[in-house]
């Protein structure tokens, strides 16, 4: 069963730009440099979904120097990804619980 936090993940990754760091940092840790030269948006609106991605906990920071990388939580990504299997093995067997009309 979807919980109010996986719900709330769900609205995280729907955002368009948000979805497409998600699959960038999926590949490879990178700073916002980086993040802003890949997706075309300004630094202060990458900025904007980066802390919204952190406040979800999809993203985290590592401190390196001058720099600071960001890098994709595997484990939130994946606890995600089994709630839609968990609903895909649900749905295969729906057919077979059809309910009769009153």
């Amino acid at each position: 069963m979807m919980t109010s936090v996986d719900a709330d993940l769900i609205r995280v990754l729907a955002d368009p730009l948000r979805l497409h760091i998600v699959t960038l940092l999926a590949k490879e840790t990178l700073c916002t440099p980086h993040l802003v030269e890949e997706t075309g948006a300004r630094q202060t609106n990458l900025s904007h979904h980066m802390k919204v991605l952190r406040e979800a906990g999809v993203v985290e920071t590592e401190p390196c120097g001058r720099c600071t990388y960001d890098k994709i939580r595997p484990d939130v990504i994946a606890s995600l990804a089994g709630h839609f299997a968990d609903l895909a093995e649900s749905a295969r067997s729906a057919a077979e619980n059809k309910r009769a009309c009153p």
